[in-house]
């Protein structure tokens, strides 16, 4: 189980591709409602650490925690299901589906969960206007900025009011000013739905969006010293 006060929590994680280590020994905790930033320069660790935390991928040893759940216990598909359920995603370039509507990326994950379509698209639309591009509900994610694409996925993040945001390098292919509003609005947001978040970053401007700082260096996490 976690530790008293924690919703997610990992312990002595150990990764390795090939010869490679990835993490090596890697301990994190995030409680809820929470901003935390992973930093750390390229190859670190950083991105790994959070695809474990997320149950994306196995740990070759160690544990994760989610409430009274372990992750690394379970099959691939209560992962699947835990993700549908729990948490939400932003990655650096959004992945969004091109073939679909902007209203109708931000629906998916409702969709799968089950809801009905006009329900998904209301509260989609709802959160299009909360994160400022409901302009461009109807086009498709070729038809939008970076810095709009980038806020459709945040909209598709938290529009299944997760209790986790993984976010990894969000605003990484984005100009400052973009970034800064993809950021603003990110966190805005999640606090105000009371989501925790994980936000993976090598930039400190970024980082600066947190309530705290750790920082993974060749596969080993530490909490930054000064750290608000």
């Amino acid at each position: 189980m976690t530790p008293a006060g924690s919703l997610l929590h990992a312990s002595a994680l150990r990764k390795a591709y090939g010869t490679t280590p990835a993490l090596d020994g890697a301990d994190f905790s995030l409680h809820a409602g929470e901003v935390v930033a992973v930093m750390g320069p390229s190859g670190s660790g950083k991105s790994t650490l959070l695809h474990c935390l997320a149950g994306i991928i196995g740990p070759d040893s160690g544990t994760v925690h989610y409430g009274n759940r372990e992750l690394t216990a379970m099959s691939d598909a209560e992962r699947s299901a835990l993700r549908r359920a729990d948490f939400g995603f932003v990655f650096q370039f959004g992945q969004l589906v091109p073939e679909l509507t902007c209203l109708e990326n931000v629906a998916l994950p409702l969709r799968l969960t089950g809801a009905k379509r006009k329900e998904a698209e209301a509260r989609s639309l709802e959160w299009l206007e909360r994160l400022e591009v409901d302009t461009v509900a109807a086009k498709r994610p070729g038809e939008v900025s970076g810095g709009q694409g980038q806020r459709v996925a945040v909209a598709r993040a938290l529009a299944g009011t997760p209790r986790v945001v993984f976010a990894d390098e969000p605003t990484g292919a984005l100009d400052s000013l973009n970034g800064e509003r993809v950021m603003t609005l990110l966190t805005e947001a999640s606090r105000a739905t009371s989501a925790a978040v994980v936000l993976v970053t090598h930039e400190a401007r970024v980082a600066a969006y947190s309530d705290r700082e750790v920082v993974v260096r060749d596969g080993v996490a530490r909490e930054m010293v000064g750290a608000v």
